[in-house]
């Protein structure tokens, strides 16, 4: 049904934002179109006993597409205990880019549809001079898609990591997560939204 393969990589404006919920609904509605699909989280930190975002989305595609033959440690490659960001949770560990690549391109293989989850916000520094939007670039991802949370705050984040896709020349589709702040998102958030975007759109509805 899916000629082409394609890879959509998810990032937020920041941390606990809903990225993985966000994976979530979209691997739902893919699948529901006909869609095979599969997941790939680089790199989880704040592990304790196993990468917990990654087994259940892992548990999730298993369901949605059985020829997706993975072990959670092949969907979340580099896995730390320090809730951090990748640079500082890794300590000495050496986290290659060449690796996961190769696992995506891999991962291809078995799914018409790859959702790879970033870490934290755009700026968030896997090695010294290499950071979440630089992995965009790297894995050549076909779509990108910027959550934003509708917490008071949201549209300073919002706006910048709007400027720093724009200045990379990273096309990318917008949504709102609807959570935090909810109840006061129309008052506080939304009429800048408004006015300022041709449309608004949320993970919530997809």
């Amino acid at each position: 049904m899916f000629m082409n393969k394609k890879s959509i990589f998810i990032t937020a404006t920041n941390t606990d934002v809903g990225k993985t919920y966000s994976a979530q609904k979209l691997l739902l509605s893919y699948a529901n179109q006909g869609y095979s699909v599969g997941y790939l989280k680089p790199i989880e930190t704040g592990v304790k006993d196993f990468p917990q975002d990654g087994a259940r989305l892992l548990e999730l595609v298993q369901v949605l597409n059985p020829n997706f033959c993975f072990s959670l440690d092949d969907v979340v490659p580099y896995q730390f205990r320090l809730p951090a960001a990748p640079y500082v949770a890794k300590e000495n560990t050496t986290i290659d880019i060449n690796r996961i690549i190769e696992i995506k391109n891999e991962m291809l293989e078995y799914c018409d549809i790859l959702i790879i989850e970033g870490a934290g916000g755009l700026m968030v520094p896997i090695e010294k001079e290499i950071f979440i939007i630089d992995l965009i670039e790297i894995l050549q991802c076909d779509e990108t898609i910027l959550i934003s949370p509708s917490s008071l705050g949201s549209i300073n984040d919002t706006l910048l990591s709007m400027e720093a896709l724009k200045r990379r020349k990273i096309a990318f589709k917008w949504y709102v997560n609807l959570f935090k702040d909810k109840e006061s998102f129309e008052q506080v958030t939304y009429p800048f939204y408004k006015d300022f975007f041709e449309k608004i759109y949320y993970i919530n509805d997809i």
